[in-house]
């Protein structure tokens, strides 16, 4: 049997990767990304997620986070179930130009599964890892910030408005974070 990544300890902060199904590069719009941005903000407020390190890609996104209200998994669970059927609200009634590519890549591979009757927009398991110490907390804080200058979007990560690096580098951002001292011992 595979080693399955899942949230074991509900009190401890993880490393999360939410993946779009068959890569579909649905965060290439500023409307599917707000959704995510917005999303996030609820889970903060209302769902007591502490959020240390986030960045929305083409097609993925990746998170530090820790739940002090709720179990970490009901939060992701609710949070992706209720950022699928914002997305395609949204597809269904914007100005989608792959509206029905895109509708009908998520209804196939909706019919896949039991659980799911209409539209599959994220994988269904997260790649979740414990943040087990301070260096590993440090790597998984600069590998989300330099996703995008890896993917040759920016020159520098701070300049990503779609990621926590602003808030590191003290600049306006979307999501404000719990900034952790990466660089301590």
């Amino acid at each position: 049997m595979g080693f399955k990544y899942q949230i074991y300890d509900q009190s401890k902060a993880y490393f999360l990767t939410f993946t779009v199904v068959q890569w579909v590069d649905i965060f290439s719009r500023k409307a599917y990304r707000d959704i995510i941005v917005e999303s996030l903000k609820y889970c903060q407020s209302n769902k007591g997620l502490n959020i240390f390190a986030w960045v929305i890609m083409s097609n993925h996104m990746h998170l530090v986070v820790q739940s002090v209200k709720e179990d970490l998994s009901q939060v992701v669970c609710d949070f992706k179930k209720f950022t699928s059927k914002k997305i395609v609200e949204t597809i269904k009634t914007g100005n989608e130009s792959r509206q029905d590519w895109m509708l009908n890549l998520f209804s196939f591979e909706a019919s896949k599964r039991k659980r799911n009757k209409d539209f599959q927009v994220w994988i269904q398991n997260s790649h979740s890892v414990e943040v087990y110490s301070n260096e590993f907390l440090r790597q998984k804080v600069e590998y989300i910030h330099y996703n995008p200058v890896r993917a040759g979007i920016v020159e520098k990560p701070e300049d990503y408005l779609y990621s926590s690096a602003r808030d590191y580098a003290g600049l306006d951002c979307l999501i404000e974070v719990i900034k952790v001292d990466i660089y301590a011992e």
